[in-house]
């Protein structure tokens, strides 16, 4: 389990939002102002992870404006990760997603996540939410047929720069506005005394 440690670094080669592929890519040079979220996914060309991809590309100013950089990966090389984005949309591809997608050819990127299926050779569908020192503050890690909810990584994100910024503690469900706790028992009470009925 990473929650709590220090993601794995890695430099790798990288097909960049931007279509130039470079060869020194690294984790830690390429977070946002407050942290990154890191995705896995098995493989280009197939079925949920297109769905997945687009959805964090039509997200991503969400992610960029609380200062996270999304990157995406998977055991594809850059070639194969260049055609998928330049195939249409309408045919199977993911089009000019505009956040870069990592090559594990090696597959050592989803190991250190433990997230590869040896036996398959591709990874689940594994998402990271690394804080600004580089410390994976959520995971959640899915079967290869469940796409996951990229809006639910909107708001963990939430959680963590409100957790950063005031020190409080972030009840279940709860949303940007809304009320949080300290963390204490009188905390505990207050907030149950208040919020009970919205949980």
């Amino acid at each position: 389990m990473l929650v709590t440690k220090k993601a794995p670094n890695f430099t790798a080669t990288t097909v960049l939002g931007n279509n130039e592929i470079v060869n020194d890519f690294e984790l830690y040079k390429n977070f946002g102002k407050n942290g990154a979220v890191l995705f896995f996914y098995p493989l280009d060309f197939t079925f949920v992870c297109p769905s997945e991809i687009i959805a964090f590309d039509k997200r991503l100013d969400e992610f960029t404006s609380r200062g996270i950089n999304v990157i995406g990966v998977s055991i594809d090389s850059q070639f194969s990760h260049f055609a998928w984005k330049n195939t249409p949309v309408n045919e199977g591809g993911i089009g000019q997603v505009r956040y870069p997608l990592v090559a594990d050819l090696t597959k050592q990127i989803s190991r250190d996540f433990d997230v590869l299926i040896e036996d398959a050779g591709v990874a689940l569908r594994g998402s990271f939410l690394i804080d600004k020192d580089g410390t994976v503050r959520h995971a959640v890690i899915n079967d290869l047929p469940l796409g996951r909810n990229i809006d639910e990584m909107i708001r963990m994100v939430d959680t963590m720069l409100y957790t950063n910024e005031h020190g409080e503690v972030c009840p279940a469900g709860w949303n940007k506005g809304d009320t949080a706790m300290k963390p204490n028992t009188k905390g505990v009470a207050d907030y149950l005394a208040s919020n009970s009925d919205k949980l």
